[in-house]
């Protein structure tokens, strides 16, 4: 399996004034194509700063991040990224937030229009293109922000916490919508979070983060078929691996 992305031994260090605080330190694993890698530990561990290094919207102090076989030296323009928060403009309809992404990019936007339409069918908002945020439950405004983030057609989706501020069925639902989005839309996915059965659940591997200075604790391969429902997180197997990494994480 290729590599979409390689981190070797990255290191951030992050100076405020006199001080400085090393979030990451010798962190180096890689991401195959079409892979689902879940990375999660505690708050304050480092994870975000690694979704944003991948992304280019910060450079590592030390170490290296490639991405596609090329060193990740600023802002990447093949990526998709999905933030905790929706981040919707209110004035905007859901169709045109997705289309925002083809405007920033100053491309054309009736030639993404179909795709926009597409995407919003693909992601179960068929009907609701034309409704305002306001008027779209918070899973909604999400699933609008990724497919936002596939608009461009990215072959890398970054997700940091996507749903961690969703209510706890609705977490589950999304789970669920964005693994049958992976499959059907063939994207490598990297997904931050600090749930432990979230991780277990979404990924083919969970990347386990010590407390800071995040380093790579454990690399758990999950074993458990796929499609998966929501019923799995009941089998035996699966509560054993959510055992072996809150051991990791040091969680009683």
């Amino acid at each position: 399996m290729a590599s979409v992305i390689q981190y070797d031994k990255v290191r951030k260090i992050y100076n405020s004034g006199d001080d400085e605080v090393v979030a990451l330190q010798e962190v180096s694993f890689s991401v195959g194509e079409g892979e689902f890698v879940t990375v999660v530990g505690r708050s304050g561990c480092g994870k975000t700063t690694l979704l944003k290094l991948t992304a280019g919207l910060l450079q590592p102090s030390g170490g290296a991040v490639q991405v596609a076989g090329a060193p990740v030296r600023g802002p990447l323009t093949n990526v998709g990224i999905v933030f905790q928060a929706p981040v919707l403009l209110a004035w905007r309809k859901a169709i045109d937030n997705v289309l925002l992404q083809v405007e920033a990019r100053k491309l054309r936007v009736e030639n993404y229009r179909k795709r926009a339409l597409e995407l919003l069918d693909l992601t179960g908002l068929k009907g609701f293109e034309e409704r305002y945020p306001s008027e779209l439950s918070g899973g909604m405004q999400q699933r609008v922000s990724i497919s936002r983030a596939l608009i461009h057609d990215p072959p890398l989706l970054l997700m940091d916490e996507p749903f961690g501020a969703l209510d706890a069925i609705t977490r589950d639902e999304m789970n669920l919508e964005l693994l049958r989005i992976w499959h059907e839309a063939k994207k490598t996915v990297l997904f931050i979070t600090h749930s432990i059965p979230e991780a277990v659940f979404l990924g083919d591997r969970v990347i386990v983060m010590t407390p800071r200075p995040g380093k790579v604790s454990e690399i758990v391969n999950i074993d458990l078929p796929r499609p998966r429902t929501t019923a799995l997180r009941d089998e035996p197997k699966f509560i054993s691996y959510v055992r072996q990494i809150r051991k990791s994480l040091g969680v009683r």
